[in-house]
C-alpha cells in the first residue's frame, strides 16, 4: 500500500482538498472498525499527504460517533507521522471573532463517552501534559501570518460532548476557567495520536461566540457560512504550510510510548498484542 509522509483530518465543510494532485484513494480496515471514509493520497509540493474527513463526505457521522481509533489507526499504517486537524469551533474570548484561526496548545476534555486510549483495559500511562506538537503548531502559525490570516497562536480548546451546543451556563464556566474556544472533535483525536507516537496539530476555524456574548446565538446558517468562507484560506494554509514540514522530528511525540507500558507484557494476550502491534512493536517483541 502506498505511504504517506503527512495526514490531514478535516472538519466541517472541509471535505477535501481541490486542485491538488490526486495519487490514490485507499480503503484502510484497522482493528478497531472502520475509519470515517476512503482516504485520498494527494500530493502536495512533493509530499505524499492523506487526507480524511472526520465526518465522512456528506458529513455522515457526528462528533460522538466518529471512530476516532481507526482514523488514527490508519494513518498510523499508512505510514504518517504528522497529523494536522481541522475544526470548527466557537469562540469563548472577546478578542477572538468569526473567521479567525486559533492554533490552540492546550485542551480540557469535556467528553464523556468516548474510547480515549487504544490501550483499554491495561496500564498504558502516555505524557500528555503538552497535548498537541509545539513545533508543528508554531509553524502552522508562522505560515498563516504569512498569508495575511488573523491567528492567534495558543490559548486552551474546551473540548465538549456534543452533538448538541453548549447552555449559557457551562459557556460562562468554560469563560471562567480562560479558556479560548470550544469544539467536539479535538478528543480522543489528541491523546490517540500521541498513542500512535504521531505528532498532531489543531488549525480551528472560530465559527460564532458559542451562546456566551450578549445578543449572540449560534445560529447554523450563519455557522455554515463562516465556515465556507474560511475553508478556502485552510485550504491555502495547508498547501503553504505542507511542504514547510522537516522531515527530521525533534519533539518529544516521537517516542511517547517510551517506558509508557506499565502492564506486564507476559500478561497482556498474544492476540492482544498482535492488535497493537502496529503501535508497540518498537518496545515490546511481537511474535
Amino acid at each position: 500500500m502506498i505511504k504517506a509522509e503527512i495526514g490531514v483530518i478535516g472538519g466541517s465543510g472541509l471535505y477535501d482538498i481541490p486542485g491538488m494532485k490526486k495519487v490514490e484513494s485507499v480503503t484502510v480496515s484497522t482493528p478497531f472498525g472502520d475509519p470515517s471514509d476512503a482516504i485520498t493520497i494527494l500530493d502536495i509540493g512533493g509530499i505524499l499527504v492523506a487526507f480524511l474527513p472526520r465526518h465522512g463526505r456528506g458529513h455522515r457521522v457526528n462528533p460522538s460517533y466518529v471512530n476516532s481509533r481507526a482514523n488514527i489507526y490508519a494513518f498510523k499504517h499508512l505510514g504518517v507521522s504528522r497529523i494536522i486537524s481541522v475544526s470548527a469551533v466557537g469562540s469563548l474570548r472577546e478578542d477572538i471573532h468569526p473567521r479567525d484561526f486559533v492554533i490552540p496548545d492546550q485542551i480540557i476534555d469535556r467528553t464523556r463517552s468516548r474510547v480515549n486510549s487504544f490501550f483499554e483495559p491495561y496500564a498504558v500511562h502516555v505524557n500528555f501534559a503538552d497535548p498537541v506538537c509545539g513545533e508543528l503548531s508554531s509553524l502552522i502559525s508562522e505560515t498563516g501570518k504569512t498569508l495575511g490570516l488573523t491567528v492567534h497562536p495558543g490559548g486552551t480548546y474546551v473540548c465538549m460532548e456534543g452533538p448538541l451546543f453548549s447552555t449559557k451556563a457551562e459557556s460562562a464556566l468554560h469563560r471562567s476557567w480562560g479558556a479560548s474556544i470550544i469544539g467536539m472533535t479535538a478528543l480522543p483525536e489528541a491523546k490517540l495520536a500521541r498513542e500512535a507516537e504521531i505528532c498532531y496539530a489543531i488549525i480551528s476555524l472560530v465559527t460564532d461566540y458559542d451562546v456566551w456574548k450578549e445578543n449572540e446565538t449560534v445560529k447554523i446558517e450563519s455557522v455554515l457560512q463562516n465556515i465556507r468562507a474560511n475553508t478556502q484560506k485552510v485550504r491555502e494554509l495547508l498547501v503553504r504550510v505542507i511542504p514547510r514540514i522537516s522531515r527530521e522530528r525533534h519533539c518529544a511525540c516521537a517516542t511517547a510510548l517510551n517506558n509508557a507500558i506499565i502492564t506486564d507484557p507476559d500478561r497482556i494476550p498474544g492476540d492482544t498484542k498482535q492488535q497493537w502491534k502496529l503501535l508497540i512493536s518498537k518496545y515490546i517483541p511481537v511474535d
